[in-house]
């Protein structure tokens, strides 16, 4: 027998459960929008949301004894979920199914970084199905990502309006999520006295362009404030077919090491990955380096993984160094705190 077969298996049984959970979580998720827009004064409007229990609210058991708080807020951006079906338009707020598949995806397992020292905000938005990344009518997809952006631009002034107060916060997103972050960023950040209280932005997932972004702009070791962080996962020597062209003109943080420079940080500095399990914390998955704008790695090894031939990780760039990431947003808190004890 092909060694491959049960590999396709595998895949098969992963995928059958993973949908019937999310068909049987989402007897959860029944409301109605009249409009189609979000109403972010609605709870059900928001994916994570510290008035209510979401499961960004989950801790896996090896950190349950941690001490926790919540001095600052992330406003995380959660990437595209909306994968399935040929229509290249946008997601509807209360499609039940596709709410379960958010919640119990990214804001389990991407957004739950954040939930040591922080409130979490993770709106539910009219995202753009992800074909729009490739759609050959270009009028079309910048239509679909502008009715994606337009919802999360009005979360964000109803979060600064009635929740933030003053607070710190990171601005958090993976994928689209930190395209849209990026956008938020520009227009309401960047340069502004707004950009004091952001403690880093996280924009993981996403390019963050040289002829965009000041080299000052971007965080250059594991304490810089007020800072922006990136990456985007590859084995080494692979690149996808849509990142040929510009991919190296792109800033870059090495999450295993918080600089931006090219040296090969090997796995012993990977505090922990966050993979399927997630009351399992892995501990020396993988490398990390710094190579032509992207962050290139040898296959990661954990249990199982010789079953495993993807090139592209992006779907775990958050994952693979969860705990490196968990630590930093802890380490840039208190940075910021003590450089703010007078306010």
């Amino acid at each position: 027998m092909s060694p491959r077969i049960p590999l396709i298996l595998l895949f098969i049984l992963v995928f059958v459960s993973c949908s019937s959970k999310y068909a049987r979580l989402s007897k959860n998720y029944s409301f109605k929008t009249a409009s189609g827009a979000p109403d972010y004064s609605q709870l059900d409007h928001w994916a994570a949301h510290p008035w209510k229990w979401d499961p960004s609210d989950s801790v896996p058991v090896p950190l349950r004894n941690e001490i926790r708080d919540s001095v600052i807020d992330v406003f995380f951006l959660h990437p595209t979920t909306l994968t399935k079906g040929n229509n290249t338009g946008n997601a509807k707020l209360d499609d039940a199914l596709l709410n379960a598949k958010t919640d119990y995806s990214t804001i389990l397992y991407q957004a739950s970084v954040f939930n040591q020292h922080a409130r979490v905000f993770a709106p539910r938005y009219r995202q753009a199905h992800i074909k729009n990344f490739f759609e050959k009518d270009k009028a079309l997809a910048a239509r679909n990502f502008d009715t994606a952006f337009q919802d999360l631009r009005q979360a964000f002034i109803y979060y600064l309006k009635y929740w933030n107060r003053g607070r710190p916060f990171i601005i958090a997103g993976h994928s689209q999520g930190a395209l849209m972050a990026e956008k938020l960023y520009k227009e309401f950040i960047q340069g502004k006295e707004l950009e004091k209280r952001m403690i880093a932005g996280y924009f993981v997932g996403w390019p963050l362009a040289m002829d965009e972004f000041k080299k000052e702009e971007v965080c250059q070791d594991s304490l810089d404030l007020n800072c922006l962080c990136s990456w985007r996962t590859l084995k080494r020597g692979f690149i996808p077919w849509y990142m040929k062209a510009g991919h190296e003109n792109s800033y870059v943080t090495n999450p295993l090491s918080w600089t931006t420079t090219g040296e090969r940080i090997p796995r012993s500095f990977n505090k922990g990955s966050l993979l399927l399990n997630f009351n399992k914390i892995y501990k020396n998955t993988t490398e990390a380096r710094i190579y032509q704008g992207i962050l290139a790695v040898r296959k990661p090894r954990f249990p199982g993984s010789f079953l495993y031939f993807k090139r592209n990780y992006h779907v775990a760039d958050i994952n693979l160094y969860y705990m490196n990431l968990r630590e930093n947003v802890e380490q840039r808190i208190r940075k910021y705190f003590s450089t703010h004890k007078t306010e």
